[in-house]
């Protein structure tokens, strides 16, 4: 190789390293705060309460991402995206993080160029209809109109669930939740169909919950979880991490009210390493060493989360299930803190 063309391949490496090195915790840190993407409003996951202030289980994962990062819970700040603007979102860089119920696939992993931090909601898409159209299964809605969120994982399924079953529908394409709910209350389409956690807190904030039911069908997977871009391996593991911080603290039996106490005389090696009162995680991220202690006092743990926002005693009402610690059966799995 001349002196040349080794030079040039310097060069060249130098840029690519360079562009690979771009660091979002820089310019969250720069900014003194997190932009989460969220949804328009779905209640029990992300919604402004009558203070305008945002509130659910897919915000409270940012509250706890702004504390890991800040110490802060309230530094940050929340925008609202649809189905289809989120993406582009995110990928222009006008937000750090999408947490708004979306599903992980190998389309959006790849050739959409995201990165999924993991998962923290298991669900499946199902259909809502009111109670007076007399259906009990979703295999005898041959010829309904379905309002269908457009832009999402839905459309392919429902064209697929319908073609299987040999029946035929009419789709009512609608922007958002709200908007979802509108034309499905005014009677502009027999049939709502999104994940069922969203038909449940859908129909939660209806005058009359109990006129309307959530057909047994659940034709796909729907993993939902946080994402961020491509090439940020860095931010990616602080977001990952985050995340994980919340589902061991409840496995471990870390919450809210015993943390402060855990953190001066815990026992348990792995408490230890979690909260940061025993090796050196919290540097590893390039986060204080108190990082994952912060983010589970932001709103609790993940079981916390969820029964406060979604869970049995909430209107939303849904039951752990698949989202139960897997020592309980469920698929909630960290990977260790060591």
């Amino acid at each position: 190789m001349t002196k040349k063309v080794f030079w040039g391949a310097l060069a060249v490496a130098g840029v690519a390293a360079g562009f690979a090195s771009a660091d979002t915790l820089d310019d969250v840190k720069a900014r003194g705060e997190l932009i989460c993407g969220t949804s328009t409003g779905l209640a029990g996951f992300s919604a402004p309460d009558a203070n305008g202030r945002y509130e659910g289980f897919d915000v409270a994962y940012c509250r706890a991402l702004a504390a890991a990062i800040f110490g802060d819970p309230d530094a940050v700040e929340f925008k609202p995206l649809t189905t289809t603007n989120r993406f582009s979102a995110l990928s222009a860089g006008e937000i750090d993080i999408l947490s708004r119920n979306t599903t992980w696939t190998l389309t959006r992993d790849v050739d959409l160029k995201t990165t999924f931090v993991g998962v923290n909601y298991y669900d499946g898409q199902g259909f809502m209809v009111p109670k007076e159209l007399g259906v009990s299964s979703a295999r005898e809605l041959d010829g309904a109109t379905v309002c269908i969120q457009k832009g999402t994982t839905t459309e392919l399924n429902l064209s697929d669930f319908f073609r299987k079953n040999n029946i035929s529908y009419e789709p009512v394409p609608i922007e958002t939740n709200a908007e979802a709910q509108q034309q499905y209350l005014a009677g502009a389409c027999d049939v709502y169909t999104t994940d069922a956690s969203g038909l449940a807190a859908t129909r939660a904030s209806f005058e009359n919950p109990g006129d309307h039911i959530i057909l047994p069908e659940i034709v796909s997977k729907e993993p939902l979880g946080p994402l961020v871009r491509h090439g940020d391996d860095h931010w990616a593991d602080i977001a990952r991490w985050t995340l994980n911080a919340l589902i061991t603290a409840e496995e471990l039996g870390v919450t809210s009210a015993n943390i402060e106490e855990l953190s001066a005389s815990t026992e348990n090696p792995e408490i230890a390493r979690l909260l940061g009162t025993e090796g050196n995680l919290g540097e590893m991220l390039g986060l204080s060493a108190d990082w994952a202690k912060n983010a589970i006092m932001a709103e609790g743990n993940y079981g916390e989360i969820f029964e406060k926002n979604i869970g049995e005693s909430t209107p939303i009402g849904l039951a752990r299930g698949l989202n139960a610690q897997w020592t309980e059966g469920g698929l909630m799995y960290s990977p260790p803190f060591r």
